[in-house]
């Protein structure tokens, strides 16, 4: 039988990743998969990776991460902002893998059909710790605890004037494109960021969340008739509910992080058909 499997934050640039990702396999002939992000940081790693994965599954679906978005100085690519962008969306599309940018698939398989959604939608920095009303006083707060994302140093959203401004942007434009996705099909929403803010609270830095997502996005699953939510970046895997919705974290993350599960590392999280019940 066929799946719709996912999986995200690979991070290849640590060799026992890499050598996890070299290890993935689909179950049958007929699975896709959905790579929610933070493949690697480097435009040749990412392409390795995606090319490998394209050429065992039958549809490799991306949506980035901030990760793919630096433009790392180690980098050969020093395209910055919305350039960058456009340049790993054609390296997608030179092997055959489906982004943000192009049609909506529609899995036909098992639990199916839905329309699957790869989304780049970036953040705000409106997930803020209570009391902070601003985002100058959230960023504040972040650097005076030390708690700051390497995306200030090295994501760049050029030409726009911000990560929020270009956020802005792709919001208008995604919600656009999900309200033109064919009639009375549901989706599966695949963002690198959680699209609502409850998962964030179990981070053990508070701070970190305004560089997970942003409000904006708090009833897309029930706007766009989400039979699933996939998403990365906080590094832990889990499955949540949200007014009915099931939201799925799939990432790898970090060898550090990843050691210590009982679980095996690298296994494929099965999105469709839904192995469980609804509680």
């Amino acid at each position: 039988m066929s799946s719709l499997l996912a999986i995200s934050d690979l991070h290849i640039g640590y060799p026992e990743n890499r050598q996890i990702l070299e290890g993935l396999r689909p179950r049958s002939a007929d699975d896709w998969l959905l790579v929610a992000g933070d493949v690697a940081e480097q435009v040749a790693d990412v392409a390795w990776a995606l090319e490998l994965l394209a050429g065992r599954f039958a549809k490799v679906v991306w949506a980035p991460g901030n990760h793919e978005l630096w433009t790392h100085p180690r980098d050969a690519v020093t395209l910055r902002g919305v350039e960058r962008y456009e340049h790993l969306v054609q390296t997608c599309r030179d092997r055959g893998v489906v982004t943000p940018e192009d049609p909506y698939p529609t899995w036909t398989g098992p639990g199916g059909p839905v329309t699957v959604a790869p989304l780049l939608v970036l953040y705000d920095y409106t997930f803020r710790v209570d009391g902070v009303t601003t985002k100058e006083q959230a960023l504040e707060l972040a650097y005076d605890k030390g708690v700051v994302c390497t995306d200030e140093r090295f994501l760049h959203p050029d030409p726009y004037p911000s990560r929020d401004a270009w956020c802005e942007a792709r919001i208008a434009e995604t919600e656009r494109r999900l309200a033109e996705r064919p009639a009375g099909v549901p989706t599966v929403l695949v963002n690198h960021y959680p699209l609502v803010r409850d998962p964030t609270r179990i981070l053990r830095y508070p701070e970190f969340a305004i560089w997970c997502g942003t409000e904006r996005t708090a009833d897309w699953h029930v706007r766009f008739d989400a039979a699933a939510v996939v998403y990365g970046h906080l590094h832990i895997p889990r499955t949540t509910w949200h007014d009915g919705v099931r939201f799925e974290e799939v990432s790898l993350g970090y060898p550090r992080e990843w050691r210590p599960r009982p679980t095996p590392p690298g296994v494929l999280r099965q999105i469709l058909p839904h192995p469980g019940t609804t509680p």
